[in-house]
């Protein structure tokens, strides 16, 4: 398992697992709760409305294989949520006219943006050094927090007070989860596990106290069937640059920034307009914060 949803352009084994696991959970649902959107721009910053009037046409490349940001529904139709965050933006910014939105394997977004056959790519990349070096970024729009997972009822308040002294936290083996669970809690007992579905066994037979991983992973896990809800997120979520990296942004040609700056433009009044919130309601059964 990879540690963070967010993927680089050279390395192509990307939370197989995770995606596994989400393209069960792909359509939208319905019964959920409210999602809490954290904004991570800077809420300081104005930017000015762009004009893209001598565009004829914006591109965004996107994959069909990162469900549920990026797949193909039922009756093969392109959908998701990177989909439908382009298409907000292009309403935002009064350019659904020109807007196209092209699917590719992922292996190919890179080359294809570099050689012109594409204007932006939204398709779950890392905002990491290896691609500032070739692309352009917008601010990032969304980022995977850590959190704990216990069983239903279980109150970790206080252990957490106390650094976790002495409690065994389940973590995947070689994560950075477990990385960070080792740093951030050092008093904490880790016990890694194989995989995700072996540490999730260990906290439904209570041989651990707390899981510690990807929020995303584990929201869609504690809504499936499998786990029979059977457990809950304790405390809150956790981020970190060095352990999760930067987030989620959208990649356009280095010598374009004006087309992110007019993203970054649109997405700012997109979270303002609580329509960042409708997408992830739309697209996560719980929320990863």
């Amino acid at each position: 398992m990879k540690p963070t949803g967010a993927r680089n352009f050279g390395v192509l084994s990307r939370l197989r697992n995770l995606s596994v696991a989400l393209l069960l959970l792909a359509e939208p649902a319905s019964a959920q709760q409210a999602v809490e959107t954290p904004n991570f721009r800077d809420q300081a910053q104005r930017l000015a409305e762009p004009d893209l009037s001598a565009r004829t046409r914006i591109r965004f490349l996107t994959a069909v294989d990162y469900p549920p940001f990026n797949f193909l529904d039922q009756r093969g139709r392109l959908t998701g949520f990177h989909v439908d965050l382009a298409r907000a933006i292009c309403e935002e910014l009064n350019v659904t006219a020109i807007c196209q939105i092209e699917a590719r394997p992922f292996a190919e977004l890179a080359s294809a943006l570099e050689s012109g056959e594409g204007d932006a790519v939204v398709a779950g990349l890392a905002i990491a050094a290896e691609n500032r070096a070739r692309f352009a970024f917008t601010q990032p729009f969304l980022r995977f927090p850590a959190r704990f997972l216990v069983a239903r009822g279980t109150d970790l308040s206080q252990s957490l007070r106390t650094g976790l002294a002495g409690a065994d936290i389940g973590v995947v083996a070689g994560s950075a989860h477990e990385a960070m669970l080792r740093s951030f809690f050092p008093q904490a007992r880790a016990v890694a596990f194989d995989s995700p579905a072996d540490a999730q066994a260990a906290l439904r037979s209570n041989r651990v106290r707390a899981l510690f991983g990807d929020g995303v992973a584990l929201s869609f896990w504690q809504a499936s069937e499998a786990a029979g809800e059977c457990c809950e997120f304790a405390g809150g979520p956790y981020l970190s640059d060095r352990f999760l990296g930067e987030g989620l942004g959208i990649a356009v040609r280095e010598d374009d920034p004006q087309l992110a700056a007019a993203f970054d433009y649109a997405i700012g009044r997109i979270v303002r307009d609580k329509r960042l919130s409708e997408l992830l309601l739309r697209y996560f059964p719980i929320s990863a914060f």
